[in-house]
């Protein structure tokens, strides 16, 4: 991790203040008591610094040969300042093997370069300032705090994960200088974090091969309440298995709390999280069956809403036997796992089976709080439009905050209201276009409601496409089928459908607010075809029509129209906020 040439860390060490405090006042001398005006070789190297930071910062200094993508993103870099500065970049340039990116300048991959984490872009941006001036500038508020008001941002997740990234690049680039001033930061993090949060520290110092930061983690998470689960699956192997020979040093057994745990029991629970694992939910039931173990004893529900697909999750809560508010060995609720993994469609499923979200954990954390805390301002402050992908970061939390709000009443619709036989279709096809017009609109939401409501598993679920056919889908005739089976059909989707509505306002009132007067508007009293008299009816049910024409034909010439420009429109997690503003514009 040593430069190249003792004359450029010299540039590094004549800020030592710098390094030692984080300051970015350029103005403050290197020595205590030392004038800088007296001092002209402070003087110069401050005005080489200055004038430096001018190619990272200052577009019109732009003479970067090469560039590094970093997430996604094009960072353009001088070749000659890296390779002088830092002995990696120094063999990397050297080789010359990369491909082309713009003007045909070199282009490396930051995946590539730094193969056991991940840099981020602000992170990699400090650390390049730092290689060009010399100073360490204040760390970005937007990826190294939470959004939690209440935290003092001293140990919270992003900050932690801010300091790895810059660790990884300092390591990786062997800038021996920034590594010692990052390290010291991440040891003060050590007994500050959640034990969880030392795990992210403790594997960047073993991939770094930093032996002090390393000790401190292991005997951190060797003297906490960690489950060995957590430790075989998060971490390395030998570490894990230094950590579990440090615990039998110290006595302690997590598990079970006091005593030792029956071998015979423990090697029950894993074949449970094995098959878990396997996405095996039959064979889960058998080892329960067989085994005498409950999935309470197992904290199977914990384990698989840390490990497992989602599918596995609602399958697990689908046997109905297991306790949502149970704590595990950490005093940690399902909710509270969930909000850890920050996985929208796990907390909603949660929820609906009646997970309490007022739950707190032993050190006082609600669910959201768990979720505001492992949350960056910048995820959560992201822009998103109409039509596109919502941010799962903001999801979970406006989720959770809501339902910790929410006062108990009963939804507009509700799936056990009677639905007459005359306007059964027409309900049917109202609901089917919200469904619809909520998947092109709000993409995440509508997908995470309808996998709530088991929508994509009826046997119909068209939506605008229906209206390709000028009879309409629910008019088709199976010859195969009596009335008595397509009426249970229709219900069936109808139950469906009004619990996809019901979840969406639940969980995402404002989108449900604007589908709620875009349909007002289009699609006025349509549910009640079956009122008024014969003639009112005739002629509702022909105005429906019309307008179910109408809509398809905006919809096709949207679609017609994006194809031209260049724009996907193959889904509608594609569609863009353009779309929406057509239909509003072919009201009838």
């Amino acid at each position: 991790m040593e430069n190249v040439s003792e004359p450029s860390s010299s540039l590094s060490f004549a800020s030592s203040s710098y390094l030692s405090n984080g300051s970015s006042n350029i103005n403050e001398s290197p020595a205590s008591g030392s004038d800088p005006v007296a001092n002209p070789d402070y003087l110069s190297l401050t005005r080489l610094s200055t004038s430096l930071e001018k190619l990272l910062d200052d577009v019109e200094f732009d003479y970067s040969d090469a560039e590094i993508i970093v997430g996604g993103i094009s960072v353009g870099v001088h070749r000659c300042i890296l390779a002088s500065r830092s002995q990696f970049f120094h063999e990397l340039f050297k080789k010359g093997n990369c491909g082309s990116g713009n003007e045909g300048k070199p282009k490396y991959l930051m995946s590539d370069l730094v193969p056991y984490g991940m840099v981020g872009c602000e992170a990699f941006r400090v650390f390049l300032n730092y290689l060009y001036t010399g100073k360490v500038k204040t760390s970005p508020p937007d990826v190294s705090t939470c959004v939690d008001t209440s935290c003092s941002h001293d140990a919270c997740r992003p900050a932690i994960d801010y300091a790895v990234e810059l660790m990884y690049a300092s390591a990786t680039f062997q800038m021996k200088e920034l590594v010692l001033l990052v390290q010291r930061r991440l040891l003060n993090f050590v007994e500050k974090a959640l034990v969880e949060d030392v795990v992210p520290i403790l594997v960047a110092a073993f991939h770094c091969q930093l032996d002090q930061l390393l000790s401190h983690c292991i005997q951190r998470i060797a003297r906490s309440d960690l489950d060995n689960i957590s430790l075989e699956k998060e971490l390395p192997h030998k570490v894990s298995s230094d950590i579990k020979s440090l615990r039998l040093k110290y006595q302690q057994e997590v598990e079970s709390g006091a005593g030792e745990l029956d071998p015979m029991h423990e090697k029950r629970i894993k074949r449970i999280h094995k098959a878990l694992d396997s996405d095996d939910v039959e064979l889960v039931k058998l080892l329960l069956v067989e085994s005498g173990v409950t999935l309470n004893d197992a904290y199977a529900l914990h384990y698989a809403i840390a490990y497992c697909d989602p599918k596995v999750v609602k399958e697990v809560l689908a046997l109905g036997i297991a306790d949502l508010n149970l704590r595990n060995s950490r005093g940690y609720t399902v909710l509270h796992v969930a909000a850890r993994r920050k996985e929208p469609s796990v907390i909603v499923a949660l929820l609906a089976k009646g997970a309490c979200a007022l739950e707190s954990t032993l050190d006082g954390q609600t669910a959201v709080t768990i979720c505001q805390r492992l949350t960056r301002p910048k995820d959560y402050n992201e822009k998103t439009k109409q039509g596109q992908e919502s941010n799962k970061d903001r999801i979970c939390i406006d989720v959770l905050e809501r339902e910790v709000r929410r006062n108990p009443m009963a939804g507009n619709m509700s799936s056990s209201s009677p639905v007459l036989a005359e306007d059964l279709q027409m309900r049917l096809y109202y609901l089917e276009n919200r469904v619809a017009f909520a998947r092109l609109l709000y993409p995440s939401e509508a997908r995470l409601a309808m996998e709530i409501a088991d929508a994509d598993s009826t046997s119909e679920f068209a939506g605008l496409s229906a209206l390709k056919r000028s009879s309409g889908n629910l008019k088709e005739v199976d010859l195969n089928e009596t009335p008595t089976m397509q009426n249970k059909r229709f219900h069936s989707r109808l139950e469906a459908l009004l619990k996809t509505v019901d979840t969406g306002r639940r969980y995402f009132p404002h989108c449900s607010e604007v589908l709620d007067k875009f349909l007002e508007d289009d699609m006025p009293d349509f549910c009640f075809l079956g009122k008024g008299t014969p003639e009112e009816q005739r002629i509702k049910r022909m105005r429906f029509m019309e307008l179910k024409e109408d809509v398809q034909k905006a919809f096709d010439k949207d679609k017609a129209v994006s194809n031209r420009s260049g724009l996907s429109s193959s889904s509608s997690s594609s569609s863009s906020p353009k779309e929406s503003v057509n239909y509003r514009g072919r009201k009838k």
